[in-house]
This record gives C-alpha cells, sequence and structure tokens, in this order.
C-alpha cells in the first residue's frame, strides 16, 4: 500500500522539483492531476513524457495515477448534447488514458465535478445516459491500455451526478468491465454517505469494486487537520488486504501546500507505524 500526494498541492514547484519534494517527506508516489502539466496535457509531446517519468523515478517514486482529469482543456463534458462537445472530450479521455499508461500509472480518477453536471430535470435522464455512455468508452480505452478506470463518487455540493458508491457500483456492474471500478474519497464520503468511511470501506472492499482511496478532512484539509480520524480507515485497509494506493489530496492547503504536504504524510507515517 503506497502513500501518494495529488502533485497540484505543490504545483508551483517545477515538476521535477515536486518529485524530489514529495520524496523527501516520505511519499512513495505521485497523483497527477493533468491540468498541472499544461493546457493540453492529453497532447504532451513523447518527449515531454519520458521527461515526466524520469522524473518521476530519479526521485524514487511512482507515478500512482492520474486524477482531475477534465479541467484541461476547458469546456469538456461527459454530459452535455453537444456532439462536438462530446467528441473533444471523449477524445481528451482517450488520450489521458494513454498518458497515464506510458507514465507507468495504474489508475484513472474520474472527479472532474464541473464537468459532469447536469442540466434541468426534464433533461437529466438523457444527460446521465450520456455520462454513463462516456464511462463505459473510458473503460475500454482502460482495457488497452492495462490500467482502471475509477468513477470518483462526489458530494452534491459538486456535482448530482454520482454521489454514493452504491451509484457507482451500480454503473459499473451495468457496464461490465473489469477495467472499469470505483474508489473512495474520504472528504466526500463523510460529507455524503450514511455509514463511516471506515465501515464504507469494509463493506466494499471485499467485493472488488474499490480501486483506489483518496484520503482527506471534510473540512477539505489535509489528513489530520480536521475531526476526521483516520487510524480506522488504514486499519480496515489493512483487515482486508488492501493492494491499491492511497493518495493524499487536500483542497484547501494551510499554511500553504507544501506544508499541508508535509503535514499530511507525517499523520500518516505516524498511524501506519503504529499499526504495524
Amino acid at each position: 500500500m503506497r502513500i501518494a500526494l495529488c502533485n497540484e498541492v505543490i504545483a508551483g514547484m517545477e515538476f521535477a522539483e515536486q518529485c524530489d519534494f514529495a520524496a523527501a517527506l516520505g511519499y512513495d508516489g505521485l497523483e497527477i492531476a493533468p491540468f498541472t502539466l499544461g493546457e493540453e496535457p492529453h497532447r504532451l509531446p513523447p518527449s515531454r513524457v519520458a521527461e515526466l517519468r524520469r522524473a518521476v523515478a530519479d526521485a524514487g517514486l511512482a507515478t500512482t495515477s492520474l486524477h482531475w482529469l477534465l479541467v484541461r482543456p476547458t469546456g469538456l463534458s461527459i454530459t452535455s448534447a453537444d456532439p462536438a462537445v462530446r467528441e473533444k472530450t471523449l477524445d481528451v479521455m482517450r488520450r489521458l488514458i494513454g498518458l497515464c499508461a506510458e507514465l507507468g500509472g495504474k489508475v484513472l480518477v474520474h472527479g472532474s465535478p464541473a464537468q459532469r453536471r447536469l442540466p434541468a430535470m426534464s433533461e437529466q435522464p438523457a444527460a446521465i445516459e450520456r455520462g454513463i455512455e462516456a464511462f463505459a468508452i473510458a473503460g475500454e480505452a482502460a482495457r488497452a491500455a492495462g490500467v482502471t478506470y475509477c468513477i470518483e463518487p462526489l458530494a452534491a455540493s459538486e456535482t448530482a451526478f454520482v454521489n454514493w458508491v452504491q451509484e457507482a457500483v451500480t454503473i459499473v456492474q451495468r457496464i461490465g468491465n473489469p477495467h472499469l471500478r470505483t474508489m473512495v474519497d474520504a472528504s466526500a464520503a463523510a460529507q455524503t454517505e450514511r455509514e463511516p468511511v471506515a465501515d464504507l470501506l469494509a463493506r466494499w472492499l471485499p467485493t472488488g469494486m474499490i480501486a483506489h482511496v483518496q484520503v482527506n478532512d471534510r473540512n477539505r484539509r489535509g489528513p489530520g487537520q480536521g475531526t476526521d480520524r483516520f487510524a480506522e480507515v488504514f486499519a480496515v485497509l489493512k483487515r482486508h488486504g488492501y493492494a491499491g494506493d492511497v493518495a493524499v489530496e487536500p483542497f484547501e492547503y494551510v499554511p500553504d501546500g507544501p506544508a499541508a504536504a508535509a503535514r499530511a504524510i507525517g499523520y500518516l507515517r505516524g498511524i501506519l507505524e503504529a499499526q504495524s
């Protein structure tokens, strides 16, 4: 079980510096937000991809995953009825799946709430079907690339499309592709689910549906910077033999990104050492 840092937390640094900093703090890898790589991250030239992969390896890290997939380029949506928007969005998704594989990553996390918003009530069923079809297409691309594409349940304050793990599982089961799974974001789950995050994981890990975990407090800060406690979360992960990655993903950086990253890994390593 590796601990990764979501790289947008320290996006003010050059990429190689991000890698060195995360490694020095004790992280095992980076979870990369493609928008931190440029305005068209799905079109990075091979030379740049090789440079990124080399920077990760030179720091002794792994690229574990990609997330926040559809922020750049702008104007993307998996639920839009506009054929041009849809075609562009699907192209970006396919290319980012390829990028993940090229960087050595194993998982993509589809959050991107602004790019899956639903229209007026009367138009929602069709929009939801378009979203599900997009996930099915992404799953097929993930199968071809040898990676796993995860639907991320998000809080209702961010999107009305897929808020609970059960919703994501229903979509995954309907599509029936082993390269399409769901995941647990601790902050979103703490805000939305009817049971504690540890209990949620204990219920769903045995099903094989959970392929990734992100840890953050319900207050949107890093783990250890709020009221949520994560010792039981990691105890459940260990008890169920979770072999995936855990990514640190705060949204509010207090007092700043580097300090939030440092505090989070210190807190989590303390938990893991106590449980060893």
